[in-house]
């Protein structure tokens, strides 16, 4: 992810530039000739993916379910988020107290003097607390009584002080620390709620780790992820994620960074550290920002797993953001940053004689996670990358000589800094290299054929981080999830399709970010936008869903007067063959405003069915979005009625769409 300075430079160079403006003609008819028996590459099953990072309030506060914000008290102020007052005549009292050991080191202390009364310990939550009417949601807390009667009863308010759901906490005597459980259900749903902590009576107890998850979490698991955010990651059908980031990983310095044994284990002992978005940027400042690392590697492992998608870390390589501090690790002092990332692949594949494999098992998952690949670095540039770069290709290829080592490309598609890095990293044969681009649609719209001409004996490309921003100056709404309109995402699409043509050069591909909370974001645009009931699909969303659920394994050509479409008469196109499924897959983009006239002809001897499966995402408004209150404006439509007939089918593609066609091929 790169800097809101740096963005902002690009953006006002683009503001001048008529954005994905195309003059149409409607009369004009172009022919298209497919040759599916022609197999010119073959397609990775990790072709389209996912790319999570936590900005943007996307882990804590997001995707990770946890209502709690600053739970264990841990924040540099270690009352954010929480509020407390006597109420009734009590006379009570909080201590913040530091125990001075371990990873999580404050608990407070509640002490009452008089059996009257109440004292209130409230949490705001992530910018509220969202419950859903009906639903069941898990309290907890570690707690150690002291001397006399106090006794802990728990609720859920609405801003009005209405309870909305209660229930008490049972406390064993003289037990020491314990984790106390209690549910409630809410009899009412609502956005904005706090909870409250209310100890009744007189005496004394420890209280930390204060908690509260709906009992739906995906799959029913106890304190894990949001469901609905998680189904719209599994129905992308994902053939890879990357995580944890991103920026993310590099840290704004190297104390900052991201660094993978923090965060597995007991998520008590988990270490929290600040986000490095809650001081990136001045407009959207988030001093509430924090990582709790509830969602930590064996999570996001888990979370791989269970929508299909292959892992892909990103490791720190001794290198802290080039647009921070720009710290680097000395070279004599690179082998604790190696031995992290070795560590790491026996975690993931290590058996019982191994002691990370062994811990994973210890964690509940005694089958392998199958990690095949490891990004070394994020977006590091310049010649103070090259050795770092070396050292951990050096180490883990000795050891792990299978697993596919990416490779930085740098924060730009293009000018000094990158054209050195990939010379580079073209000498020294990476597997793959990670070449990340947000420019406006314009750039998408042009850049179709980039990889047309790009060394296909050489490395490969990872297109890990892109996304097409409109300026801000086109952008009427004031929504922020306007920035993912339907002009940007048709952008995308045509230039997908040049990955797609090109699958033999580009491996995978992933648009980024994922997530952003609409009322806590740092960046935009984001292909999911979610409050805290809610989530919305964007047109981009779609776009990458009608990709990835229709990918073939093979690509054949698709040619117009001989040559691909890449942006004549405002067509783009690409095609595949489904081996598996006997299927010729099209895909068509039509960039301009007017309608377009398509003939189609299918080369070969062998016949196909007489009516195809049409998909079309499409709208005559490119501001078109998708907002938490309108989802549907911009979505897939399904039409069974295309006729396959004769030597050529007449398509006529509405303006500004995107188009799959899917012909089965009938049995020989």
């Amino acid at each position: 992810m790169k800097s809101y300075t740096q963005l902002k430079i690009f953006l006002q160079a683009v503001l001048g530039l008529a954005c994905f403006t195309i003059v149409s003609n409607s009369s004009a008819q172009t022919n298209l000739m497919v040759h599916p028996g022609q197999h010119t590459a073959q397609v990775s099953p990790t072709m389209w993916g996912i790319f999570f990072e936590d900005i943007n309030f996307s882990a804590d506060g997001g995707l990770y379910a946890e209502l709690v914000k600053n739970r264990s008290f841990e924040f540099p102020n270690p009352l954010m988020g929480w509020k407390y007052k006597a109420k009734n005549g009590a006379d009570a009292s909080l201590l913040v107290v530091n125990r001075g050991e371990g990873s999580n080191q404050r608990f407070v202390t509640i002490s009452s003097k008089k059996d009257t009364g109440d004292f209130v310990l409230s949490n705001e939550g992530f910018r509220g607390i969202g419950l859903k009417e009906g639903e069941i949601y898990n309290f907890s807390a570690m707690v150690r009584k002291g001397s006399g009667n106090l006794k802990i009863k728990v609720e859920a308010v609405s801003e009005s002080g209405e309870v909305l759901g209660e229930t008490s906490l049972a406390i064993a005597e003289n037990a020491g620390w314990q984790t106390c459980h209690a549910q409630f259900k809410s009899n009412k749903t609502y956005p904005n709620a706090q909870l409250n902590v209310v100890f009744e009576g007189k005496g004394d107890v420890d209280v930390d780790m204060i908690s509260l998850f709906p009992a739906d979490t995906w799959k029913h698991r106890p304190n894990g992820l949001r469901a609905d955010l998680v189904q719209k990651l599994a129905d992308l059908h994902p053939g890879f994620m990357r995580f944890p980031g991103g920026c993310i990983v590099e840290g704004r310095d190297l104390a900052n960074r991201y660094q993978w044994k923090k965060t597995i284990g007991n998520p008590a002992d988990r270490q929290l550290i600040m986000n490095r978005w809650n001081v990136e940027f001045s407009y959207r400042s988030t001093p509430d920002y924090y990582q709790s690392f509830g969602l930590g590697f064996f999570e996001y492992f888990q979370l791989c797993e269970d929508i299909r998608a292959s892992p892909l870390p990103i490791l720190n390589c001794g290198m802290a953001c080039e647009y921070n501090s720009a710290e680097v690790v000395s070279m004599n002092e690179i082998d604790p940053y190696i031995q992290d990332a070795l560590d790491l692949i026996e975690f993931a594949n290590g058996n019982t004689d191994t002691k990370w494999g062994k811990l994973r098992i210890a964690l509940g998952h005694p089958a392998p996670f199958n990690l095949k690949m490891i990004g070394v670095g994020n977006e590091q540039w310049g010649e103070q990358y090259i050795p770092r770069y070396k050292a951990f290709v050096a180490a883990i290829k000795a050891k792990y000589p299978d697993i596919k080592l990416i490779a930085s490309g740098g924060p730009d598609p293009d000018g000094e800094r990158f054209e050195y890095l990939t010379k580079v990293m073209h000498h020294e044969k990476a597997d793959l290299i990670d070449e990340h681009y947000y420019r406006s649609p314009d750039w998408f719209l042009s850049n179709a054929k980039r990889y047309d001409h790009y060394d296909h004996k050489s490395s490969h490309v990872f297109a890990g981080e892109y996304a097409a921003h409109t300026p801000d100056n086109l952008i009427k709404s004031s929504a922020v999830e306007s920035h993912n309109n339907w002009g940007a995402a048709l952008a995308e699409a045509a230039f997908m399709t040049g990955l797609e043509r090109n699958a033999d050069v580009v491996k995978m591909a992933s648009y980024a970010p994922l997530f952003a909370d609409v009322n806590a974001w740092q960046w935009r645009p984001d292909l999911i936008w979610f409050d805290n009931l809610n989530s919305v699909a964007t047109p981009n969303y779609y776009v990458q869903q009608v990709f990835a659920t229709h990918r073939g394994d093979y690509v054949v050509p698709i040619l117009s007067d001989g040559k691909p479409l890449t942006g004549q008469d405002s067509l783009y196109s690409s095609a595949t063959v489904d081996t598996v499924n006997n299927e010729l897959i099209i895909k068509i983009v039509n960039a301009s405003i007017g309608g377009k006239q398509v003939n189609l002809q299918i080369d070969g001897k062998r016949k196909w069915a007489k009516q195809a499966e049409w998909l079309q995402v499409s709208s005559a408004d490119k501001m078109a979005f998708n907002s938490l209150t309108d989802p549907d404006v911009v979505k897939p439509t399904l039409n069974n009625t295309l006729k396959i007939g004769g030597k050529t089918t007449r398509l006529t593609l509405r303006g500004l769409s995107v188009n799959v066609i899917v012909i089965k091929a009938e049995s020989q």
